[in-house]
């Protein structure tokens, strides 16, 4: 702790994001360039607080050891703090961006005073270590011999393929889209995370000698098809990281009208189709000019928000079932627990720049599509619902009267997930839990099959990135446990 009254004397102050007008007309990264004396001050926050919650716990995951590397900042010793924090995560780059930072709702400043800018920091150290060349390929000296098929090439499957490939095994990763990356390629905007840095840890890995296959829908019954059963008997372990694939749906009335998209299917098309031609092949879902509502918040549910406001769309509306949250923790949402309290993320605000209010619409429950007589969509119905705590349990009931009709164009759901699409745990006659998803105990991660695992959401449910690096680090050790009994 190198300044041991940083945290009395120094206010937080959160790296910005760049301005909105500009950032709206482009799909490049939302960051700004990093002041290093900025982010060198912010981390002399960090307080000897004996217990760092912060990096066990309720805080991060995968276990940073976070007070050392803001240490290391502090005192200018950045390479250092890079390697700290490669100890614990192999992706700091993508989690500096992405990860919402449970770390900094369990910082014990942030119990009495703004936590320590926890999120800036990483991001700052794992691009700096890009930009002096401080990360290089480590590919490992010897081969175990063994072989090892990685199904799924998204938070989970990249850091169970990295974790495995150090330890001598061969890996290889297949992969059903025609970029690695899963959810990181697909699933998150080019804004939030930009796929050249994708590309470049993935480049990283090839170059340690992960093996990655594209168009590869192992289990899948198309053209580009795998038999998962020859692959497990080609390799000596297989692990499931396919992700939490199968969207919830909305089944009311008029369900089927054409205008009405899964969340997943908007974002993914608009990734691809930018990178494809810059939009110019017209291959994706567009908002431009219409009025679109999106059901449902998270992560996603602001993706849409963003990927919308970019198209040009005529308004823009976004439905929460749950009530506004509290500005401040409520008292039973206690530190360290992450805090359920009011945000403003980088959708949001460009909603309210554009269109002069926060597009969140609080306890609303849809109720019936509106069809325009031709097929396609023209509305939704609502009503308002009441929350109520009845013996600490939350009710939901139906406000008399609240009925309200919204005009839309474009309808966005972004519900969550359920688990993962089942063909390919069918394939390998692996169980499933009774939430659907592949049946592997946490830190044990094997199932029912012997010599097949899982890891990330298909295994826990929808979850961060970096739950699944977690994950795959976990899952990493113990096939590696398994294979040298076998």
């Amino acid at each position: 702790m190198g300044n041991p009254t940083a945290f009395k004397e120094i206010a937080r102050d959160i790296q910005p994001y760049r301005d909105v007008e500009e950032r709206l007309l482009d799909y490049r990264e939302l960051y700004t360039e990093v002041d290093v004396e900025t982010r060198q001050s912010q981390a002399s926050r960090c307080m000897d607080c004996g217990i760092p919650f912060c990096q066990s716990g309720d805080g991060c995951p995968v276990s940073n050891r976070i007070p050392e590397w803001n240490d290391l900042v502090y005192l200018d010793r950045w390479e250092e703090a890079l390697n700290r924090l490669h100890d614990t995560n192999n992706f700091p780059e993508i989690t500096g961006r992405v990860c919402p930072a449970p770390c900094e709702g369990a910082c014990v400043l942030g119990s009495v005073e703004t936590p320590v800018t926890i999120k800036n920091i990483e991001y700052a150290i794992a691009d700096r270590g890009f930009a002096e060349g401080w990360v290089v390929p480590q590919p490992p000296t010897t081969r175990t011999g063994k072989k090892v098929a990685v199904i799924g090439s998204g938070p989970s499957g990249l850091a169970t393929a990295a974790e495995l490939n150090k330890s001598g095994h061969t890996v290889t990763v297949y992969e059903r889209a025609d970029r690695i990356g899963g959810l990181l390629m697909y699933g998150i905007p080019n804004m939030k995370l930009g796929k050249d840095v994708v590309d470049r840890r993935v480049q990283i890995l090839r170059e340690e000698g992960v093996n990655f296959v594209t168009n590869a829908d192992v289990g899948g019954s198309g053209e580009n098809a795998i038999d998962a059963t020859a692959l497990r008997a080609e390799n000596d372990a297989v692990v499931l990281c396919t992700g939490a694939t199968n969207a919830r749906d909305l089944p009311i009335e008029n369900r089927q009208l054409d205008g009405i998209h899964p969340a997943m299917d908007f974002l993914r098309a608009n990734t691809k189709s930018l990178l494809d031609s810059d939009l110019s092949d017209g291959n994706f879902i567009s908002a431009k000019d219409k009025h679109v509502i999106v059901i449902g918040g998270g992560d996603t549910g602001t993706d849409c928000i963003g990927t919308s406001l970019r198209h040009g769309c005529k308004s823009l509306t976004n439905f929460e079932l749950l009530p506004h949250p509290p500005e401040d923790r409520a008292p039973d949402n206690p530190w360290p627990q992450w805090p359920k309290v009011f945000r403003v993320d980088y959708g949001h605000a460009e909603a309210a720049q554009r269109f002069g209010n926060d597009p969140r619409e609080y306890c609303l429950m849809s109720k019936g599509f509106i069809d325009d007589g031709n097929g396609k969509l023209a509305g939704i119905r609502t009503v308002e619902v009441q929350w109520t705590n009845v013996d600490g349990q939350w009710k939901m009931a139906e406000v008399e009267g609240s009925e309200k009709t919204w005009q839309a164009d474009l309808i966005l759901l972004s519900m969550g997930f359920l688990g993962p699409e089942q063909y390919v745990s069918a394939a390998l006659e692996v169980e499933t839990d009774e939430r659907s998803n592949y049946k592997a105990a946490y830190d044990v991660f094997s199932t029912n099959q012997p010599g097949v695992f899982a890891a990330g959401d298909c295994r826990r449910g929808q979850s961060l990135v970096v739950w699944g690096i977690d994950e795959g680090r976990r899952a990493a050790r113990e096939v590696s446990k398994y294979l040298l009994e076998v």
